[in-house]
């Protein structure tokens, strides 16, 4: 039986070739849109429904792909999951039709919602701080290939925006043959319970869980702190360019210094953290530091200051990983997938939402002059959200934490960190 850092290791590669491969068509799925519609407005319509209906699949899948894990094994889903997204990466590019690539990227994001069954094998194989240190590692590798993708994927689609699709499939294919080999099963006990469509809904999964104190707290602060962090990235192009006269290389340098930022934080200064100090302590920090950077967004006039301050603002990409941990610590062995799945859809949900809020809110930055105040109003917003989630987890945490203490351990009989 291969040894736990193999198994590890596999899986944080799978999530870095998957991310990589949706990387790659990021810039170029725009242009092949374009070679097959009629007109621009035809070309804006579909490409809005393709991207419309990936983020709907996402948020629907998860729960029942997580409980499908949870029943039949992590390694089953998860292999058929990367085989099916390699075959649906290949179908944009040798199949000439609208209709046929929408199908395709209704299953590619109904597919793409294994990660939550990657994030189970991992809570498999991981308990106490580790767990939260893992996920943060999760989300570092999926971050530097959602980087790497774009990139690579404009460089090979500059004459045939076919090709970053082929590379793709191909990338993801060769990540389910190896896996076939080399990936061993994970889940110990096997769900005996009956799998329903029904009770594995997005919004019945989550309903099930809000009915769980900490469980509703954790996910309460999380959708709170995902919404600003939503409205943070969907506005952030247009508001430098409104505001700081950014030019499009200035934009991608900055995201670009996020998204490695973030996975700085994750990946290595998460699990130091982890091991000094207390996860409660470390979410707060993580929360509080990401209201007082959107803030200082808002209120600076200079666009390398709100470059500096959107690094910053990675801090609280600690947020996701511990809080996600941390519910993954209340729940049973044999449901793990469905909880995660759960908290996927609520992240996915959230992603939804925030350009809905975001842009009425970039609008008054667009009636604003650069040196007005109000021309921070998105900014503002969103550290009302971070600061709402601030007071909540706070409160919470000393109400949960502060009654008296159950004889009864978490699934895996811990007391650390989060728990009882």
């Amino acid at each position: 039986m291969p040894t736990l850092k193999p198994r590890l290791g596999f899986v944080l590669a799978c999530i870095f070739l998957d991310a990589l491969g949706i990387g790659l068509i990021v810039p170029v799925l725009p242009r092949l849109i374009g070679t097959l519609a009629e007109t621009r407005d035809a070309q804006t319509w579909w490409y809005g429904l393709i991207m419309l209906s990936y983020g709907i699949m996402q948020f629907a899948s998860a729960p029942f792909l997580g409980a499908l894990s949870d029943r039949c094994g992590r390694r089953p889903v998860l292999l058929a999951g990367i085989c099916g997204l390699g075959v649906m990466f290949a179908v944009p590019a040798f199949v000439a039709s609208l209709p046929a690539i929408l199908i395709s990227r209704i299953a590619g994001g109904m597919l793409s919602a294994n990660m939550a069954v990657a994030q189970a094998y991992v809570a498999d194989l991981t308990a106490g701080y580790d767990r939260s240190a893992a996920f943060g590692k999760i989300g570092a590798v999926f971050g530097i290939g959602f980087v790497l993708g774009p990139a690579l994927g404009g460089i090979l689609g500059q004459n045939d925006p076919a090709v970053p699709f082929m590379v793709a499939s191909g990338v993801t294919l060769l990540n389910f043959i190896y896996g076939f080999f080399a990936l061993p099963e994970s889940l110990a006990v096997k769900n005996p319970k009956p799998l329903t469509l029904r009770g594995n809904t997005p919004l019945a999964s989550l309903s099930v869980m809000f009915q769980q104190p900490k469980a509703r707290l954790f996910l309460l602060t999380l959708a709170l702190t995902g919404l600003a962090n939503g409205v943070m990235q969907c506005t952030w192009a247009l508001y430098t360019e409104f505001r700081y006269g950014f030019t499009p290389l200035q934009i991608g340098l900055s995201v670009f210094g996020l998204g490695v930022s973030i996975s700085f934080v994750q990946g290595f200064l998460l699990q130091r953290f982890l091991a000094r100090f207390d996860s409660i302590f470390i979410a707060v920090l993580a929360i509080a530091c990401g209201a007082l950077c959107l803030a200082a967004i808002g209120l600076t006039t200079s666009g390398a200051a709100a470059a500096v301050f959107v690094c910053l603002y990675a801090v609280s990409g600690a947020i996701s990983p511990l809080l996600t941990a941390a519910i993954s610590r209340e729940t049973p062995l044999d449901a793990q997938g469905k909880a995660i799945g759960s908290v996927s859809s609520l992240n996915s949900l959230t992603g939804a939402i925030a350009p809905a809020l975001g842009t009425p809110l970039l609008m008054v930055t667009t009636k604003c002059s650069p040196s007005e105040l109000l021309a921070g109003t998105p900014y503002f917003v969103c550290a009302l959200l971070s600061a709402f989630a601030l007071i909540l987890f706070i409160a919470g945490a000393r109400k949960l934490w502060s009654a008296p203490r159950s004889p009864i351990k978490n699934a895996e009989g811990e007391t650390s960190g989060f728990e009882e």
